[in-house]
């Protein structure tokens, strides 16, 4: 066996932590593949693992959440490792910052300012990052985030400065107005009539609306969404094989015979 494998089950989180810094420096510099990524290389990479992990915590498999926290882990060393070799910051650098900005952000543990709930403390947070330059409390809504959570993103940060609604009642009813709306641009008698354009925006601000009722009732939209999905596979993929095992092929059902496997789905657990 090679001797330079680090020691094996480290006792304590920082021994740990220095065990994967070590495998991460001996690949660097050994394997021809971690020679050659760069933080361009790796992006897409680490999208892929954090959408796993995500995937692992709505299925509810904890041994996959620690498998893929691993993974987001070891991508997050990797850049650290990259930024050393241009001189530019490293792991220490990374983790002395994240705890400064931590600190500063929640001086109602580390300070004497006095918060009533977690409401006060997302408006001293947004407070706090326009004190330390960003021009927007929407700056820090990320441009590359999938449309449904940027919703939510941006919807959560306005209220962190009082930009909202009162309860939840307004929200229902301007739910209701943009339902109507999008009703009146798409339900022409003619679809040759329709502006799709007007209608894609009324269609826009119509789920807008409800994610911000969603928002107002304790809802994840997106892992509302993504149940809904991962429902509809489950239940699609038992009609396919059942359909298969009666010698039937789908595109020559009906849809009442296919109803029939369909709400058979829907009994399962």
């Amino acid at each position: 066996m090679p001797n330079n494998i680090p020691p094996p089950f480290a006792p304590d989180a920082a021994s740990a932590f220095t065990r994967l810094l070590t495998v991460l420096d001996t690949l660097r510099t050994q394997c021809p593949w971690d020679k050659k990524q760069t933080m361009e290389t790796l992006r897409h990479l680490t999208i892929e693992e954090t959408y796993e992990l995500s995937d692992a915590i709505l299925e509810g498999n904890l041994d996959e959440v620690k498998k893929e926290l691993g993974d987001v882990m070891m991508h997050l060393v990797f850049y650290a490792r990259i930024g050393s070799e241009t001189g530019d910051f490293n792991i220490t650098d990374v983790l002395n910052g994240v705890c400064e900005k931590l600190i500063s952000r929640h001086p109602h543990i580390y300070g004497d300012v006095e918060v009533q709930d977690e409401n006060d403390v997302k408006r001293n947070w947004e407070k706090l990052k326009l004190k330390e330059g960003n021009k927007s409390v929407l700056a820090g809504v990320p441009a590359g985030l999938p449309s449904l959570v940027k919703a939510s993103r941006i919807q959560e940060k306005a209220r962190g400065v009082g930009f909202d609604w009162d309860n939840k009642e307004q929200v229902w009813e301007k739910v209701e107005e943009e339902l109507q709306e999008f009703k009146d641009e798409y339900n022409l008698a003619d679809q040759a009539d329709i502006d799709i354009e007007k209608a894609e925006g009324e269609f826009g601000d119509l789920l807008f609306s409800l994610i911000n009722y969603a928002r107002f009732i304790n809802i994840n939209p997106e892992n509302a969404l993504e149940k809904t999905n991962k429902k509809f596979i489950k239940r699609f993929q038992y009609l396919e094989t059942k359909a298969k095992a009666n010698g039937k092929a789908l595109q020559d059902m009906t849809l009442a015979e296919m109803d029939v496997y369909w709400n058979e789905a829907k009994e399962l657990p």
